[in-house]
């Protein structure tokens, strides 16, 4: 049973049915007053722990106590889609590969005297064979050809098992002889680090150096190579699953909703979250965000204006911490010779700044053209219609970049949530961008994504979808 603090002015009481962490499915009894004022008593049933059950849970929540509804349960009128972008998988070609092709690196292979091929490696989250592996000579027939880590051989730092492992963002990069994988998992105290593998093959074996080469919450790292072939990293701190609890404990004292929430709607979210947030601690992280999207949901409804009256605080306890983690730092160093280690300084090469990114971005992806220097990105939550694929122009490597104001690409009538995407030439040479995206209605963590690709255009300070010029 848990009970609202003093501090909550809507004063909700959850009762909880199966609450311990590893639970297959819970009963929560929620208590509180409706959105008529007049208390109430519902039960609710979650037949499993996923999101889309506790998106069933918040979206009866929101009509029985006002509380705000799941964005990805509203309904948004969605532009149609661009004719540019072109379906490459729609549909699962392997038992082997639970959850589509989230995260998509995508790398083209020359070889002498040969067509070239492409390999591509996906998220697999906790699936049992990780980093699947799969290779085309068209880009339109794809087979599966491998694992980077098939199961039982994944590193020893890396925690495994269904509803606790998270094997995510895998990219290959050919640096020297070897083939590089760089990637994303938890280590076994849950905290998120980023690992290196080598294989003289695409296809590999794949050999993991035997540490993380940076750890204490990072996700998505990618390898881009200098003009020597000298190896960096690039990776995203993951400060946006750093910022809600250190929210919702802030909000335990008086006063403090009233002042960050403006609209009644989002005071009875935050009323709502605060009495779950002691017991919501102690969910594995993927569950635990999933049981804080309301509160996510709340702040950035209005971020700009959150973070405002958060800074209007000043240092009163807390509010430092969570206004450092509202920023996602995108950070660059450079990699030792055989990738076994990060040497000299890091440095910051993005942030979110852009109204439509709200409080992250992530999944970058660095490439040159004529001598000038992309960034393209994802910006906002990934498990809505908000996120879309963003670009920043700059001089050199490092920076600074300059963003397009506007994304790239973003949710459609036929596709929702495109993101994460990677750059390799087409069959013609020409540059292609890569990307994941939702069919409509199944957005969400482990849900569905498919293969897209569009050709892009190369500007001086821009990048435009559709055929570029010549091929390079």
């Amino acid at each position: 049973m848990l009970e609202p603090p003093a501090s909550a002015g809507h004063g909700f009481k959850v009762e909880i049915g199966g609450a311990d962490p590893h639970a297959a499915s819970r009963t929560l009894r929620v208590t509180g007053p409706g959105g008529d004022g007049v208390d109430r008593t519902l039960e609710h049933h979650l037949p499993d722990t996923g999101q889309n059950a506790w998106l069933d849970l918040f979206q009866v929540l929101s009509g029985a106590f006002g509380t705000r509804p799941p964005l990805s349960r509203t309904a948004v009128e969605l532009p149609r889609g661009a004719s540019s972008l072109q379906p490459l998988l729609t549909e699962p070609i392997s038992p082997d590969i639970l959850y589509g092709y989230g995260d998509p690196s995508v790398v083209r292979v020359d070889r002498a005297g040969e067509p070239p091929v492409w390999y591509l490696l996906v998220t697999s989250n906790d699936a049992p064979n990780a980093f699947p592996i799969l290779r085309s000579e068209t880009l339109r027939d794809w087979r599966l050809t491998g694992f980077v880590f098939p199961e039982g051989r994944t590193p020893e730092w890396t925690l495994t098992g269904e509803n606790a492992a998270d094997f995510w963002a895998p990219e290959m990069h050919r640096v020297g002889a070897e083939y590089w994988v760089c990637f994303a998992a938890r280590e076994h105290d849950r905290s998120l680090a980023i690992g290196l593998a080598r294989s003289s093959s695409p296809e590999g074996p794949f050999d993991a150096i035997p540490a993380p080469l940076v750890g204490g919450g990072v996700i998505d790292p990618h390898i881009r190579l200098d003009h020597d072939g000298a190896p960096w990293l690039l990776w995203k701190d993951d400060d946006n699953g750093v910022w809600p609890p250190l929210l919702a404990d802030f909000l335990h004292e008086p006063g403090r909703i009233d002042s960050l929430f403006p609209e009644e709607v989002d005071r009875r979210t935050a009323a709502l979250l605060q009495t779950l947030d002691p017991w919501t601690q102690t969910l594995e992280p993927m569950e635990r965000f999933c049981v804080e999207q309301p509160l996510i949901e709340a702040v950035t409804a209005d971020f700009s204006g959150f973070r405002e009256r958060l800074e209007a605080m000043g240092d009163v306890p807390g509010a430092p911490a969570i206004l450092h983690a509202l920023k996602t730092r995108v950070w660059a160093q450079r990699l030792a010779p055989d990738g076994g280690r990060l040497v000299g300084e890091r440095q910051l090469v993005l942030v979110n700044d852009q109204p439509w990114e709200a409080h992250l971005i992530e999944g970058v992806w660095a490439t040159e053209h004529d001598g000038r220097c992309y960034i393209f990105y994802a910006g906002n939550d990934f498990s809505t219609p908000h996120y879309g694929i963003g670009v920043a122009v700059a001089d050199h490597p490092l920076g600074i970049y300059v963003k397009q104001p506007d994304p790239l690409l973003g949710s459609t009538a036929e596709w929702v949530g495109p993101g994460h995407p990677s750059v390799a030439p087409g069959p013609d040479g020409r540059p292609r961008l890569f990307l994941h995206a939702y069919p409509p209605g199944q957005v969400g963590y482990k849900a569905f994504r498919a293969l897209l690709t569009t050709e892009i255009r190369f500007e001086e300070d821009r990048v435009s979808l559709g055929p570029s010029g010549p091929a390079h």
